[in-house]
């Protein structure tokens, strides 16, 4: 298939998947759903990882909440969230190609998702609920801690895996979602596990988490490296590559896009997500996490999961717990 054609296709399988799944569809549904409830953990070999990073608890652990959160519009005077209410919109880094968390949505022209909901629920807490009180850049993989330390973006959500020589460059929140990095093939492959694909070309964004665990595997596979996180579905269509890999919650949007993939194999990696913010402003660091935690208290992160992801799980889980380093 040509790669025009290849998007095309995504196009209308993203179409078909909205309309509802045949039965001819369910056993691929199965293997992946066997594959979601496989939860054997394997140490990433992450971006600047050392030895100190080896406590996931300490890894994750974010800035404390205030003891008491200003009302939306009465931001604390000289903050960074002031600022922000003076601007009068919040500035937030996503991607726009990952289905059903961050995706451009041609029937709307929005970007649409879980993190785009939760990054939602941030700008009203500084502005009060606004239809303009936020907007959206979309940003690639390779420009998420560039984005946040140049000030061109407050914050990031973009499936960011907290990881030690990230933290040394932003603030991370407390985890808003754990992910697992896996594997995706078409669902006739012989693939079961990344054991299986020594020397076999494996797509994988450029700049992630998830190649540099590849790159630690042995019998080691030969990555494929694109920017955008699609290329890999199209690149799998097209039979270039044997396999995707990926965080698991991109991968399942993938193949909700095409479903004559699975997703196969335990984790092999840990990916919990943080949203980046600058290390110039705790504040903001603090705040943020002070809305995570009201939105894990009264339910609005399992309302938002189930509008998004509901589909994927057969029961939506609790939030990941909060831990905080000061």
């Amino acid at each position: 298939m040509k790669p025009a054609l290849a998007r095309i296709a995504l196009g209308f399988t993203i179409v078909a998947f909205l309309a509802g799944c045949g039965s001819g569809l369910d056993h691929a549904q199965r293997l992946t759903l066997a594959a979601l409830a496989t939860h054997t953990l394997v140490p990433a070999s992450s971006p600047g990882s050392s030895a100190n990073c080896t406590d996931t608890r300490n890894l994750t652990a974010s800035l404390r909440p205030p003891a008491a959160m200003p009302a939306p519009g009465a931001m604390p005077a000289g903050s960074f969230m002031e600022r922000i209410r003076r601007r009068g919109h919040l500035i937030a880094g996503v991607d726009q190609n990952t289905y059903r968390f961050a995706y451009f949505n041609p029937q709307t022209g929005q970007i649409e998702g879980f993190e785009v909901d939760l990054l939602k629920q941030i700008a009203n807490a500084i502005l009060g609920n606004r239809p303009d009180n936020i907007v959206f850049k979309a940003i690639t993989t390779d420009e998420r801690v560039s984005a946040v330390r140049s000030g061109s973006v407050d914050i990031v959500a973009d499936a960011m895996t907290i990881t030690c020589g990230r933290k040394r460059q932003v603030d991370f929140s407390t985890v808003y979602y754990d992910a697992g990095q896996r594997l995706l093939v078409p669902i006739n492959s012989p693939v079961r596990s990344v054991k299986d694909l020594g020397g076999k070309r494996v797509c994988v964004t450029r700049a992630s988490t998830s190649l540099q665990t590849l790159l630690a595997q042995r019998p080691r596979p030969a990555p494929d490296e694109v920017d955008q996180r699609t290329d890999c579905l199209v690149a799998l269509q097209q039979g270039l590559v044997a396999a995707i890999t990926s965080d698991d919650s991109i991968l399942l949007g993938f193949k909700a896009q095409d479903p004559d993939t699975t997703l196969v194999g335990p984790r092999f990696a840990d990916e919990p997500y943080g949203m980046a913010i600058s290390k110039a402003h705790p504040e903001f660091v603090r705040f943020v996490n002070g809305v995570l935690a009201r939105l894990r208290s009264d339910g609005t992160w399992r309302a938002i999961y189930a509008r998004w992801l509901g589909h994927f799980v057969r029961t939506v889980p609790q939030p990941p717990a909060a831990t905080y380093d000061g």
